[in-house]
């Protein structure tokens, strides 16, 4: 069997001269006509730090393509920097990107016919917009991410661009002056790679190692040490053992490979956003997945990472005490892991993880011993009730009080929300609602980073609810609710809580439920109106138009098959 079965159509046969000749132009030679065209999906940007240093792993998977008898061709995708935009009118863009990303990639891979693909990205939009591509397109390939920022350091405490955030709402409330302020932020980002703890890009680069489409270790890798360039190259040459082999996504991204990330994503203590995004590839993939199912499994699994943000420590940390291969040899030794699913290296999980410890080395405490886990269940809750009837999603750990019923502050946005606290106009026992920021409503769902870590930093963490149709950074914690939906742009009943109505959400219960009567609502649902489109032209407009409910991933091609 050929190596270069799809790109025998641009390379083989006397009418494909020209093609041969654009490819010579680009460093093709005699022999190269009959080797795996590779793609290598590159995201390298100035834009954040996220992304800056990809670049030279671009490099070494271009090294890694050749040496091992492939013949690599390397394009360029976006990224939005979640952090930069958040809190502005640009963060909208930041999960229509994740749709941008896999259409791009979908469109190059396919318009140019090529064997395979190996992505490499950082920020939080990369790793999920490249996995819905290599699920819709079903060709070898392999993710490999940019890696983690390490810390920064201040006053012996470790930083994360979170800790400005933070910092924000703790200057606002008296808490640290100004020149405080100013340190943290020069401090907290200290070089290249993704966002230090376990937020979303950390929380999406440890689930597809744990699906089998990453190199084993490298979900935790710091992006400015070598290993990860190492790492890369490695990945290349199992992409193209891949590619002789046929080996494809629709073999590894199964029910059982999405049910080990889930798993996985529980016990590291992950984003919120994993929801929304193992959603959307299992989508695009073809498996069922509901939000029940993340419920399921969250019962049964502990919380066995102490990490940011909640916790106390950073993804290297993490990498330092075995990585996500610790913690999944954990779950498999007491039955919570498919160890008969398969990965891109050819093995099965079982036997990728054969020579890692059942137990976490007991000089730390970064991955904690099975019999003292953070927490007995998982973190990633799915809240319903009258006011999310499709479903939301909370993260519970960190929490001190797990039900809070108070008066809903009612706010149409989320700089309008921020600016409310800021001002020292929320109090101990409110419950604040920020609508019609879901996928149609925003449109582009944004993050809610900005008002969450204002509310962790003015001591109020533990005594206010914030519930929304948008989504929280990884960044976030404490009892916040996202994604509710159905969403306010639609006619949730998210859409119709006035001030002062009592809204109870209730972890424990997994209830979020608004204390107005069914006649009530009715009443109001009756004389509510949709919003007219907040934009008329481009890429959001088409792609409100477009988007599914986040209870099904918001994915934006529902309904076309």
């Amino acid at each position: 069997m050929s190596d270069n079965l799809r790109s025998q159509v641009v390379t083989q046969g006397v009418q494909r001269s020209p093609n041969r000749a654009m490819l010579r132009a680009v460093g093709f030679g005699d022999a190269d006509f009959t080797k795996p065209i590779v793609g290598i999906s590159n995201s390298y940007s100035t834009i954040t730090p996220c992304n800056m240093g990809i670049n030279e792993l671009a490099q070494r998977a271009v090294a890694g393509v050749r040496n091992s008898g492939g013949m690599p061709q390397m394009f360029g995708t976006i990224t939005i920097s979640d952090g930069i935009s958040m809190g502005t009118e640009g963060m909208k863009y930041s999960l229509v990107s994740r749709e941008v990303i896999a259409d791009s990639i979908e469109t190059v891979c396919n318009g140019q016919s090529m064997d395979g693909v190996l992505a490499i990205g950082g920020c939080d939009k990369n790793m999920p917009g490249a996995m819905i591509a290599m699920a819709r397109m079903n060709i070898p390939a392999i993710f490999v991410y940019g890696g983690t920022i390490k810390p920064g350091h201040y006053n012996g405490k470790d930083l994360t661009v979170v800790s400005a955030f933070e910092a924000v709402g703790q200057y606002s409330a008296g808490k640290i002056d100004e020149t405080e302020l100013i340190e943290v932020e020069r401090r907290a980002c200290p070089g290249a790679g993704s966002c230090g703890g376990m937020y979303t890009a950390n929380t999406m680069s440890s689930a597809f190692e744990a699906m089998g489409m990453s190199l084993p270790y490298s979900s935790t890798m710091a992006a400015e040490d070598a290993e990860k360039a190492e790492s890369t190259e490695k990945s290349a040459f199992v992409l193209v053992e891949a590619i002789r082999n046929q080996l494809l996504p629709r073999q590894i991204l199964t029910r059982k490979a999405f049910e080990n990330a889930i798993a996985t994503i529980m016990a590291v203590g992950g984003s919120t956003n994993s929801v929304l995004h193992l959603l959307a590839i299992a989508h695009s993939i073809g498996v069922e997945l509901t939000l029940d199912d993340f419920e399921t499994i969250r019962a049964r699994v502990p919380v066995l990472c102490d990490l940011k943000p909640s916790g106390r420590y950073v993804a290297t940390d993490l990498h330092k005490v075995g990585g996500i291969p610790q913690v999944m040899k954990m779950l498999l030794v007491h039955g919570l892991l498919h160890g008969d699913a398969l990965t891109i290296t050819g093995q099965t999980i079982a036997e990728v993880l054969a020579d890692v410890p059942d137990t976490p080395p007991t000089n730390q405490d970064v991955i904690r011993p099975w019999e003292n886990p953070l927490y007995a269940e998982g973190h990633l809750a799915i809240l319903k009730g009258n006011l999310a009837t499709e479903g939301s999603v909370a993260k519970i750990t960190g929490v001190k009080l797990p039900k809070i019923s108070g008066p809903a502050r009612v706010f149409e946005s989320e700089e309008a929300c921020l600016a409310a606290i800021l001002a020292k106009q929320i109090q101990a026992g409110d419950v604040i609602v920020v609508r019609y920021e879901g996928p149609k409503g925003g449109p582009g769902m944004r993050e809610m980073l900005a008002p969450t870590s204002a509310i962790i930093g003015a001591g109020l963490g533990d005594s206010v609810g914030l519930i929304t149709d948008g989504r929280f950074s990884g960044g976030t914690y404490g009892m916040v609710v996202g994604h509710v939906a159905p969403e306010a742009a639609v006619g949730g009943a998210i859409a119709l809580v006035q001030e002062g109505d009592t809204i109870t959400i209730d972890a424990r219960s997994r209830a979020l439920h608004l204390h107005v009567s069914d006649e009530e609502l009715a009443q109001r649902r009756a004389s509510w109106k949709p919003r007219p489109p907040r934009y008329t032209t481009g890429v959001l407009a088409k792609y409100a138009k477009l988007v599914s409910s986040s209870s099904l991933g918001a994915v934006t091609d529902l309904g076309l098959g």
